[in-house]
């Protein structure tokens, strides 16, 4: 039923831009309804280019390398939603968007498989010392030797951080025969014979591979350091498909130089190059047994079409129907659609009186609302009308004149 409904403002007019090659799943969701104006571009944009081009666009996807500053949600005047085709949200500035009243989506679980497998595949490669064996091939050097190479079967692994992608790599590791400690901030339900262990410190000192999967925060920023990685097992492994800034690289290339750490897979970094082919540089280069990987712990074709069926059917929801579920910045609403109505979205500050006064104007006006939703965050306030639509546009110019009003639109 929903699909049938159509936004007032005139599909053609409705500016979607695409960046960093996201999906075609994503571009084909809006043609095939109607949406004509959508352009596809290949990479990131600086903040001075994404400040020009963002003046006219209603909807705007990324993936990992857009930075969304304050200065452009401030040229962003016509923007309605944001759509990140990645797990994380840390290159939007939300605070901003959501003081602009832009909506912020994501896909936190759209590629969690294809990270947990390569974890596993990390895992055997690096505990079998495949990586040093295959640059001696490479160098036309025979290394045919059991010494220093072991089964993942018996092995311990540890994961600090268990939520999306952490609970299925604790499912693929058990299933060959692992045992699985995990630890994370929050009381988490264990899956399968995985035990949950009250410190990092235990967690380290007794596991021969360790994963992460935490997000960017002041808390977990440099979290494995000189002192942490002292407390890991001798010749474990560390593999890190979380976040950049989680791994103090300058101790771990120490500690592996050293021979305490015996192995680690990296694809994340605390820099990383914008753009394909430009020099890359960091401490791990060329040490013994480290596999190092261009952020592509998710870039499986599966991930990243379901990355972008899911994000853009979260716009595409927001945009014909106002469903806000996942928003990051907006309070999150999902209404069904009001037969014989037309909607009405309106965003504000979060102070008092503004309610009350919405109420006011259309009742003054004899506008009859047949569905009202209201829910707040810290900062602003969000507002879901369905009135008579023979009054909707008065209703919306009155909407528009409210004190505190941040965006107001009619969706159908």
């Amino acid at each position: 039923m929903a699909e049938k409904n159509t936004t007032s403002y005139p599909k053609e007019k409705i500016n979607i831009l695409f960046l960093e090659n996201i999906s075609d799943a994503a571009v084909m969701h809006f043609k095939d309804t109607g949406y004509s104006s959508v352009r596809k571009l290949g990479g990131a944009l600086s903040e001075d280019d994404l400040a020009r081009e963002i003046k006219d666009v209603h909807l705007l996807g990324i993936r990992s390398k857009t930075m969304i500053t304050p200065r452009v949600l401030d040229a962003a005047k016509k923007l309605q939603a944001i759509g990140c085709f990645c797990i994380g949200v840390n290159q939007v500035d939300l605070k901003s968007a959501t003081q602009h009243g832009v909506v912020v989506f994501n896909a936190p679980y759209s590629n969690t498989r294809s990270v947990a497998e390569l974890v596993i595949g990390a895992s055997i490669m690096l505990i079998r010392r495949i990586i040093d064996k295959n640059n001696a091939a490479h160098k036309g050097i025979w290394m045919k030797e059991s010494r220093g190479s072991y089964e993942l079967r018996g092995k311990t692994l540890g994961i600090i951080g268990y939520g999306n992608i952490g609970t299925q790599v604790s499912v693929l590791a058990e299933s060959l025969g692992m045992k699985v400690l995990f630890y994370d901030i929050i009381t988490k339900l264990p899956l399968g014979n995985a035990q949950a262990t009250k410190t990092l410190k235990e967690l380290v000192g007794q596991s021969d591979i360790i994963t992460l999967h935490v997000p960017e925060t002041i808390q977990t920023r440099n979290l494995v350091n000189k002192n942490l990685l002292r407390q890991f097992k001798k010749g474990s492994i560390l593999i890190n498909y979380a976040r950049g800034e989680v791994v103090d690289l300058e101790a771990l290339a120490k500690s592996l130089q050293d021979g305490w750490i015996g192995g680690a897979a990296i694809d994340v970094y605390p820099s990383e190059p914008e753009k394909n082919g430009e020099a890359f540089q960091n401490p791990l280069q060329n040490l013994s047994n480290v596999i190092l990987t261009p952020h592509i712990g998710g870039s499986t074709e599966e991930a990243q079409y379901h990355i972008g069926e899911d994000v853009s059917n979260k716009l595409f929801q927001f945009l014909e129907m106002g469903i806000t579920l996942g928003s990051h910045t907006v309070p999150a609403l999902d209404l069904p659609i009001q037969e014989g109505t037309h909607r009405i979205l309106h965003i504000h500050r979060n102070v008092p009186g503004v309610l009350s006064e919405i109420n006011t104007q259309l009742s003054n006006h004899n506008i009859n609302i047949l569905g009202q939703s209201l829910k707040t965050n810290e900062e602003i306030g969000y507002v879901v009308l369905d009135v008579d639509k023979k009054l909707s546009e008065k209703a919306l110019d009155l909407l528009k004149k409210v004190k505190h009003t941040i965006k107001a639109r009619l969706v159908y």
